[in-house]
């Protein structure tokens, strides 16, 4: 999977559907703007029926290439009642922006989260959000990988359902440079007994559930992007050794492209996952391709069609499976 389930044994970080992050996408949409949307919660609603009232649910960007946050969108929502939530959004910039805790200036007060199937849009200034319950866009044969890449041709995600988290800006509003590369990744914080914890991060695709063993998995959720290649690089070059047969030089080259776990944007260009990711980018096959040294190229499933074409981008919601 993407990013779902990103805690130990397949499991929730803490437990906890609603601090799980699942997916991060980066991409120009119309009029120029940068688009940066954040999924959490898989298989919502079962899972949790709201954002998690005492999270961060942050969107890091690099302006500068030194792997540290400059820009940093907070989410923060309100407790829910009565089947309602809403969202404030906090942006900080330079030294501030690297603190996992909210910071900076609130550019979005009390915007309305929607769990129907029309989606709740909010223009704040330069600033449009969405927060809500969407169609999840992630795209797998899920048993197959299970089963030793026997293909079933069966989408897992395509009647799932996330909260997504979407945001635009004019693209110049990362940096004075609207076509210049910048940096994203995404993190979830839980604050518990006043104390701020890290339970979720990532960047890339499908690189946890390959890559971290079991007992990884935490220490991983809660470090920083700065530190990933002096951390993970001989651990999953030997991965790439037992899966792909690579050697020492060639693991190397390929988690270039991964570590540290940033997705880079170069805006001068189209986006296309791995610069960049948009909503239907093959991103199960280009870590199938890598983790087997070329051997698997596909999992022959393809882009969801329930996307919409303009924001929030994300389909409408399924409709929640009933109980057993």
């Amino acid at each position: 999977m993407s990013h779902h389930l990103s805690g130990p044994d397949l499991r929730s970080p803490m437990g906890d559907a609603r601090l799980d992050m699942t997916d991060l996408f980066a991409f120009t949409g119309a009029g120029d703007r940068t688009v940066l949307i954040l999924d959490v919660n898989p298989v919502a609603p079962t899972g949790g029926d709201a954002f998690h009232p005492d999270a961060v649910y942050r969107i890091n960007v690099d302006t500068d290439g030194d792997h540290q946050a400059d820009v940093a969108f907070s989410f923060v929502f309100s407790q829910p009642r009565d089947g309602r939530q809403t969202v404030s959004v906090y942006r900080a910039d330079g030294p501030e922006a690297r603190s996992h805790d909210v910071g900076g200036e609130r550019i979005v007060n009390d915007a309305p989260v929607s769990f129907a199937n029309e989606p709740e849009v909010v223009t704040a200034g330069p600033y449009r959000l969405s927060a809500g319950l969407r169609s999840d866009p992630f795209f797998v044969d899920l048993e197959g990988i299970v089963k030793d890449f026997r293909w079933t041709g069966v989408d897992w995600g395509a009647d799932k359902n996330v909260f997504g988290i979407v945001l635009d800006m004019p693209s110049s509003a990362l940096g004075p440079d609207a076509d210049s590369v910048i940096g994203v990744w995404g993190r979830v914080s839980l604050r518990q007994d006043g104390q701020l914890t890290s339970v979720d991060r990532g960047a890339h695709p499908s690189l946890t559930a390959y890559f971290n063993q079991e007992d990884a998995k935490d220490a991983y959720n809660a470090g920083e992007p700065a530190q990933d290649w002096d951390t993970y690089l001989e651990p999953w070059t030997a991965v790439l050794a037992h899966t792909g047969g690579y050697d020492a030089e060639a693991a190397k080259e390929a988690l270039r492209t991964v570590l540290p776990d940033i997705l880079r944007y170069d805006r001068s260009r189209p986006a296309a996952y791995p610069n960049g990711r948009t909503l239907t980018d093959d991103v199960t096959s280009a870590r199938l391709n890598m983790i087997s040294g070329g051997k698997i190229t596909s999992d022959h499933i393809g882009p969801h069609t329930d996307l919409l074409d303009d924001f929030p981008y994300l389909g409408h919601p399924h409709p929640a499976p009933e109980p057993v």
